[in-house]
């Protein structure tokens, strides 16, 4: 073992080590929410996840970003298995292990796929960061989207161009390595686009190529150990975490809003005709749970993990009937909003820090929520099935019964309920009044 393979472990393990404890952290906070049973239904579940996660089923209802966007998920998923290829090489100092495990047909149809969708991935990056930057779409430039999601995003599509540029790099001066009889280039390989890369490196010396090949290996697999901790901190996040999210997905019907146990119990006890209207249910023999969210930690932990595997795409907020009336209200701001500030409060937790901050104020503003339509819009726009909407319910809930702060039209409906039992203004004997006139 030498010396460039032991640096290779240690860069290797640091990477691995970083990656768990932040990964760790992540999943901590998300535990900071509501506990909420998500275990019904398992079939539907995995078959949920595997449609909309894996299969990427509801991309493509934008085609271009959806076919765009499927290049860089099958280049992302498949060409890491050359990874594998890459750390085996890493750690015994072996050269394309693979080619000694595979057939030589198998093993030239592997790489030729890498270098044909590594190609592809260079393509789509050029052509996001065109319609971002060049095109500037507008759901890229909303309020919401301030300087730092911004270079966020162009900082990836800028980092997957750079690791893709060096894998092709990589295999070109490695092909003309095995052309010259290197001793340690010694096995052959399909590259039906590095070849192309190869006439800017003809005239180099061979030191010269090692030098080159052994870079661009280096930088390739140190960019990808730096991608997977960055990942962490990025709207990227959503690489990993929208599996659990489409899985944990809420799959009932759109329309219909979950309820209060407590409350529920409470109708139950009114309704019942036999019921002792001075008993006390069993359920509030002790003060019920406070009522909606006023911060983060009060929301529960399936909407903590929506709020971490947002990818900020902006299609809830381009398809929310709000926002493009020009109502302060954009969806995806709640969910970037719900997840800065679980940050937060997870950050002021371990540090002791006084926290004086809450999600409900100096995040979301009450106009916001009461912008919402409930139509379910976003919910169905997004292709991971994050549901922004029930964050915005929760809250509402805590404003309406915490702190009956209700709007005035909500108010006027409460009221007519309480005297009329229903939400119009006038008694049921008048009701069809209509009809006659």
């Amino acid at each position: 073992m030498g010396i460039s393979n032991i640096i290779f472990i240690i860069v290797f393990s640091l990477a691995i080590t970083f990656f768990v404890r932040n990964l760790n952290r992540i999943i901590a906070n998300i535990k900071l929410g509501r506990d909420i049973n998500r275990s019904d239904r398992p079939s539907d579940r995995w078959k949920n996840m595997f449609r909309v996660a894996v299969g990427q089923s509801k991309m493509t209802r934008r085609p271009v970003a959806g076919i765009l966007h499927i290049i860089l998920y099958l280049g992302f998923v498949i060409i890491n298995i050359e990874v594998v290829e890459i750390i085996v090489d890493g750690v015994f100092g072996s050269h394309r292990f693979l080619s000694s495990v595979l057939s030589v047909g198998l093993y030239n149809f592997l790489i030729g796929s890498f270098e044909i969708l590594a190609f592809l991935v260079l393509v789509a990056c050029v052509i996001f960061l065109v319609r971002r930057n060049v095109m500037r779409i507008k759901r890229f430039w909303s309020k919401e989207m301030t300087a730092w999601p911004r270079t966020d995003a162009n900082l990836i599509l800028v980092f997957e161009i750079l690791l893709m540029s060096a894998f092709l790099i990589m295999n070109a001066t490695d092909g003309l390595l095995f052309a010259a009889g290197e001793s340690h280039y010694l096995t052959t390989f399909s590259n039906p686009i590095s070849q192309y890369f190869q006439f800017m490196f003809i005239d180099f010396d061979v030191k010269t190529l090692v030098y080159i090949e052994r870079f661009t290996w280096w930088f390739h697999i140190i960019g990808i150990l730096m991608f997977m901790n960055y990942v962490l901190i990025s709207k990227h996040l959503h690489i990993f975490f929208a599996f659990p999210s489409t899985y944990f997905a809420n799959l009932n019907p759109l329309g219909q809003f979950s309820n209060l146990e407590s409350v529920t119990n409470e109708v139950k006890l009114m309704m019942d005709p036999n019921a002792d209207p001075y008993a006390v249910p069993d359920s509030l023999s002790s003060p019920p749970d406070q009522f909606g969210a006023k911060d983060a930690n009060d929301l529960n932990w399936v909407q903590l993990l929506n709020a971490y595997s947002c990818t900020e795409c902006g299609r809830c907020t381009d398809s929310c009937p709000a926002n493009q009336t020009g109502k302060l209200l954009s969806p995806r701001k709640i969910l970037m909003d719900t997840r800065d500030r679980i940050t937060e409060i997870a950050y002021n937790k371990r540090k002791g820090v006084e926290d004086t901050k809450s999600l409900l104020g100096d995040y979301i503003t009450t106009e916001e929520l009461w912008a919402c339509t409930s139509c379910n819009a976003c919910t169905d726009a997004c292709p991971i099935e994050l549901d922004p909407l029930s964050i915005i319910m929760d809250m509402r809930r805590y404003l309406v019964m915490e702190k009956s702060a209700a709007p005035t039209e909500l108010n006027m409906m409460f009221t007519n309920v309480e005297n009329n039992g229903a939400p119009w203004q006038f008694p049921a004997a008048d009701r069809l009044n209509w009809k006659d006139e």
